[in-house]
């Protein structure tokens, strides 16, 4: 996971703004699935 991505969740976490945490999971899954390797083996 990047950096930017941990800071701002972790904000998010501390100001208990559920609207921003689903909003930064959200972004998590797609920046996962779009960036995935081709071989499904592959741990993340």
């Amino acid at each position: 996971m990047p950096q930017w991505l941990c800071n701002q969740l972790m904000r998010a976490f501390l100001k208990k703004d559920r609207r921003q945490i689903r909003l930064l999971n959200d972004c998590w899954y797609f920046y996962r699935t779009s960036n995935r390797p081709d071989d499904d083996s592959a741990t993340l």
